[in-house]
């Protein structure tokens, strides 16, 4: 239970935010707003998420079965908006603390997610969905 994405980030967003009280850089205002921002942009892909998950009546669960595989709204732009999202907040929190030193978080935290997540969330939508996987894969990419 404990190796669930949000856990996953609450841990890169403690870290981020450590190195923002240790070796703060402030870069004005504009880039604490942008920041903030991107945060709301993250909580907003995340809803929006969910309710597509909601509506096709399947798991927003990791590692759980899916029953069905969701290609609509927000899943029409990236194949994982949730961790697209998570992603985002992570940038938007580094920006707003002033720990412009922790961005290179990022990627850690994307690459973490994709081999952590990702690639067995996709490995079992191929097997329970070839067809549809295949066809949704090859138009939609991972992230955007």
């Amino acid at each position: 239970m404990i190796d669930i994405p949000p856990v996953w980030l609450v841990g890169f967003l403690i870290a981020a935010w450590v190195v923002g009280q240790a070796a703060p850089i402030d870069a004005g205002w504009l880039i604490e707003w942008i920041g903030r921002a991107l945060v709301l942009l993250g909580f907003v892909i995340t809803v929006l998420a969910i309710l597509e998950f909601r509506r096709a009546r399947t798991t927003v669960i990791p590692r759980e079965t899916p029953s069905a595989i969701v290609t609509s709204g927000i899943f029409g732009l990236s194949r994982n908006p949730i961790y697209l999202a998570d992603a985002v907040i992570l940038t938007g929190f580094s920006l707003w603390w002033q720990a412009a030193l922790a961005l290179p978080l990022v990627p850690v935290f994307m690459w973490l997610i994709q081999t952590g997540f990702i690639r067995q969330e996709e490995a079992g939508l191929f097997a329970e969905f070839p067809s549809e996987a295949n066809t949704y894969f090859s138009n939609v990419r991972r992230w955007i």
